[in-house]
């Protein structure tokens, strides 16, 4: 990898986002290494793409492009991957922003076909303006995730924050990608960033990550990637049965992708038998959990562990959800002693 080839181009999937994508736009064509902002109004039907062309700065690296019909996160970004040209690719959410510096601190070793730093986590009302947010100064320490520890990373646990691996917005390299012919999977809509990463490090991928952090991402509770379907979760799991088919993985990463897979997969069988539930009534619900163990035994311990927390909750035994914290980080960081 060459570091006089660092230009990146950064990719914007956006769907609904006038509010926040100037703040977006700006953070990236603020930095010296980004050739390149790709806008993908995802059929939006807000005034999405006409904010995102007022963000011009007037170096002509902006381009906005429109889909008239929303299809999704993996389409509008292999949408910007075929329209652009810079040799690095990175993710940007519409709602998120890069720090001052990020792609200079993650281009300083030339070791790795993805690289990835902490991110910042900001709760929505945590501060009226973003920009203005200091990240801690934390110690780089780098490491390479190799396959078992990305996927087991990804499985998420009851009553413990979110804060999978998947979650990562790397700098990757497009000279890999057309290497392997990789691309975002258009038939997720959940999930589609955990398959490419998972799928990239199958093929070899170098993938690096630092603690120090260069990206801020805005928890809001209306947050489109917060929200998925009860087939998404399915088309997840199914994603990993696709995995499990890469002839070069071991024995042991396919336990792992399994585990992954059936947590998945649980998940998606709890939150159909609801689904079935609410739309056609306790019997038909009752009929597809005992359909097989495999729907029974993850329904009835999910349906178990809620009432019984709920239960818990009204006597005092334990307590309610923890109310999501102004500010965390995606990976714990040790401090370098010279402040934010």
């Amino acid at each position: 990898m060459s570091m006089m080839k660092s230009e990146v181009c950064v990719i914007i999937a956006a769907k609904n986002a006038a509010r926040t994508i100037t703040v977006a736009i700006a953070s990236a064509l603020r930095e010296p290494e980004v050739m390149e902002v790709v806008v993908v109004d995802d059929g939006s039907t807000d005034n999405t793409a006409e904010v995102a062309l007022s963000a011009d700065d007037g170096s002509g690296r902006l381009t906005v492009m429109r889909l008239d019909v929303n299809r999704g996160p993996s389409f509008a970004r292999n949408a910007a991957i075929a329209g652009s040209k810079a040799p690095f690719l990175s993710i940007l959410d519409a709602d998120d922003f890069f720090l001052e510096g990020r792609f200079r601190n993650l281009f300083a070793g030339a070791d790795w076909d993805f690289a990835a730093d902490n991110i910042m986590l900001i709760r929505d009302d945590a501060t009226s303006d973003v920009t203005k947010i200091v990240a801690p100064d934390f110690a780089a320490d780098p490491e390479f995730l190799d396959f078992d520890r990305f996927v087991e990373g990804n499985i998420s646990r009851r009553r413990v924050q979110r804060g999978e691996l998947g979650f990562l917005k790397p700098v990757i390299s497009r000279a890999f990608l057309d290497r392997h012919g990789l691309r975002y999977d258009e038939g997720l809509r959940l999930g589609e960033d955990y398959e490419l990463y998972a799928r990239a490090v199958a093929h070899g991928a170098r993938f690096k990550v630092i603690r120090s952090c260069g990206y801020g991402a805005i928890v809001r509770a209306d947050s489109l990637s917060g929200r998925h379907r009860t087939q998404d979760l399915q088309r997840l799991a199914d994603a990993d049965l696709a995995l499990l088919r890469i002839d070069s993985l071991p024995e042991g990463s396919k336990a792992v992708l399994r585990r992954h897979e059936r947590h998945v997969r649980d998940k998606y069988r709890l939150r159909n038998f609801l689904d079935v539930k609410a739309e056609r009534g306790l019997a038909s619900a009752a009929a597809y959990a005992f359909a097989s163990q495999s729907n029974l035994v993850p329904i009835v311990q999910g349906v178990a562990f809620d009432k019984l927390e709920a239960l818990f909750r009204r006597v005092g035994l334990v307590s309610r959800q923890k109310p999501v914290p102004a500010l965390r980080f995606l990976m714990a960081g040790t401090s370098t002693g010279k402040g934010g």
